[in-house]
């Protein structure tokens, strides 16, 4: 059963980062899996033993501009994958419960486990930011693949239960 009152939202950006602290690289489309998450990423394989609580991210786009918007001058040159988040929704709010299932495209199905708490490196980035991405879920959530998909930029997201 839809969370969002059956509203869809879209699926505005991919990125990854394929070493940890390496360069975000933003994409048009990727296959996304349980055992791997978002090909070619670095967080997206399971090590064993582990739960892969935060296997793959999602950032809502409105709440990436009002970070910034709220950062006001200072935060000209910034973009979503600077936060560092896999993938960039717009139009629709992310659950803000552990179990709630964020579907993309056909076949793509994400786990929420948790808040995408913002660290320091944010503000490594400007001063501030991780105060701004840290109301209200503002810095995304955290998940874990249940099913495999193709993704490409523009693809409908909803929310399940």
């Amino acid at each position: 059963m839809p969370v969002s009152g059956g509203a869809a939202g879209q699926l505005a950006g991919i990125a990854r980062h394929k070493v940890s602290r390496g360069p975000m690289e933003t994409l048009q489309r990727a296959r996304v899996t349980p055992d791997m998450g978002l090909e070619g990423d670095c967080r997206g394989p399971v090590p064993s033993g582990k739960k892969g609580n935060r296997q793959i991210t999602v950032i809502e786009a409105e709440n990436w501009a009002l970070a910034l918007q709220e950062l006001g001058g200072d935060a000209d040159g910034l973009v979503w994958s600077d936060r560092r988040a896999n993938l960039l929704v717009s139009g629709i709010r992310l659950p803000r419960q552990p179990g709630a299932v964020i579907a993309i495209g056909a076949g793509l199905r994400i786990e929420v486990r948790c808040e995408c708490d913002p660290c320091s490196r944010m503000d490594a980035l400007r001063e501030g930011l991780r105060a701004e991405l840290t109301p209200d879920w503002r810095g995304g959530v955290c998940g874990r693949v249940l099913s495999e998909g193709e993704i490409a930029v523009g693809d409908e997201v909803r929310i399940e239960q």
